[in-house]
């Protein structure tokens, strides 16, 4: 079959690549096609073609697959925030382990890396506590809307077209967030309809309405809401403020970030606390932890135990250890290992979140952790012993090489890496193993119906 860029082929999938599309290999040429699953036929045109491979769009299904089921969500085709859906739960985690895998085997050449069965999330609906709905001038329809001549398309809040930056779909109800989030939302939308003031124009940069953000704690069933806005007006988020209280009794924070950033950041320049504390608490294990508008917390609160506790089971820690976490954010792994350690170092670049770290090792009485505020490159060189363990929990775009090599000549006993892509944790892996070799991953959902997975490898010493 000839593959050209704008022509129109008959294809068959096959696989589901890492990203989530379906994977298509007639005459085994790979060609991806979004919003496919293994067993469709479809007829798609082609939109990008490289030497090595292709990119079709969607036209029509001429057979659906037998995997397919009925998504519950009526956005999960186009939002992009869970397209996995028409997928049984079961067979989503075979994929992602086949993701780690293959990862492992094609970009890292570790072929005879045990690779567990993936840890389900104890849930699948309802398990974010975080979500972040962008405000738009002007609504993008999905299909069945588009034959309603009645729906207005002057505002929109909800989520981006995947691959746009500009088009946001008016998300009614959102299936991975807790229901009374649903709820809040739907206030904060009438409310802004009827404000008299624009929501943000994503093309012109003008408007008021940018974000609003609602953040949820598991553990104590309390909620922040951040309204963010390109401008101060006080006396409006304070009114939307106020009508939130008189509805909600378990509202914890309400805050109005500001700012006038043309990049699609929700952070403000400027936060102005409307309601209640500038923190929800949240917590772990026996843990709690201060989460604020701005700071980073694992959106998945009951995965992130499972995950944990394999990170401790994998540091096989007995009380007298020294432990470096390297990227340890707002501390919650040192602080999730603290009572099985001797001593417990941090280090993490950004200066609020190494802040957030020790006042949450205060409020939980830690005293074994220290948390150290620079680049790791920088710091690394001047620890005067060898941590008998590591932890390295990096962004998705993994270790820089010189960490790496630092990692290398600390020559710690046992490393264990928790990655949120395989293809990351792949790479890190191979520029490891000339000092260390990988026991074992053991992958842990905590995104259901999505194709993101999180992985931690235990790692020895040579």
């Amino acid at each position: 079959m000839s593959i050209k860029k704008r022509g129109v082929c008959e294809l068959e999938v096959i696989d589901l690549a890492y990203g989530g599309k379906g994977l298509a290999k007639p005459d085994g040429f790979p060609v991806f096609v979004d919003r496919c699953v293994p067993g469709d036929r479809v007829r798609v045109k082609i939109v990008k073609k490289k030497k090595n491979w292709a990119e079709g769009k969607l036209i029509e299904f001429l057979s659906r697959s037998p995997l397919r089921q009925a998504a519950r969500c009526r956005y999960a085709d186009f939002c992009g925030g869970c397209k996995w859906q028409q997928i049984p739960y079961d067979t989503q985690l075979d994929y992602k382990k086949q993701h780690v895998v293959q990862s492992l085997a094609h970009i890292g050449r570790l072929t005879h890396v045990p690779v567990k069965d993936v840890i389900a999330s104890e849930t699948v609906f309802e398990y974010r506590n975080k979500m972040e709905f962008s405000c738009s001038a002007r609504r993008w329809l999905i299909p069945e809307e588009l034959a309603d001549d009645t729906i207005a398309k002057d505002l929109g809040i909800g989520l981006h077209v995947p691959g746009t930056f500009d088009q946001v779909i008016d998300i009614q109800h959102c299936d991975i967030m807790p229901e009374q989030g649903n709820a809040v939302l739907a206030h904060v939308r009438e409310f802004i309809r009827t404000s008299g003031l624009p929501a943000y124009h994503l093309r012109h940069h003008t408007g008021f309405w940018r974000y609003v953000m609602l953040r949820h704690s598991v553990a104590r069933d309390q909620w922040m809401v951040n309204i963010v806005t390109r401008d101060k007006n006080l006396p409006v988020v304070t009114r939307l403020a106020e009508s939130l209280v008189d509805s909600f009794d378990n509202l914890a924070s309400i805050v109005n970030n500001i700012t006038d950033a043309r990049s699609g950041v929700s952070t403000g320049k400027e936060e102005i606390l409307l309601h209640g504390r500038e923190v929800i608490t949240e917590r772990l294990g026996r843990f709690e932890f201060e989460v604020s508008a701005n700071s980073f917390f694992q959106t998945n609160t009951r995965a992130c135990e499972t995950l944990y506790d394999v990170v401790a089971r994998y540091c096989d820690l007995t009380g007298n250890e020294t432990v470096l976490d390297l990227y340890s954010g707002t501390g919650t792994i040192p602080i999730w290992l603290s009572d099985q350690a001797a001593r417990i170092t941090g280090i993490e670049i950004v200066e609020t979140a190494v802040a957030d770290a020790r006042k949450n090792a205060a409020m939980n009485q830690v005293d074994n952790c220290e948390f150290v505020a620079g680049d790791i490159r920088d710091v690394l060189p001047q620890l005067e012993k060898t941590p008998d363990v590591m932890v390295i929990d990096p962004p998705r775009v993994g270790m820089h090489k010189d960490v790496v090599a630092q990692v290398l000549g600390l020559g710690s006993e046992t490393v264990v890496y928790v990655s949120c892509n395989p293809a990351t944790l792949a790479r890190d892996l191979e520029m490891l193993a000339p000092g260390y070799a990988v026991v074992e991953v053991q992958p842990v959902d905590m995104f259901p119906h999505t194709y993101h997975i999180e992985s931690v490898a235990l790692l020895k010493r040579r």
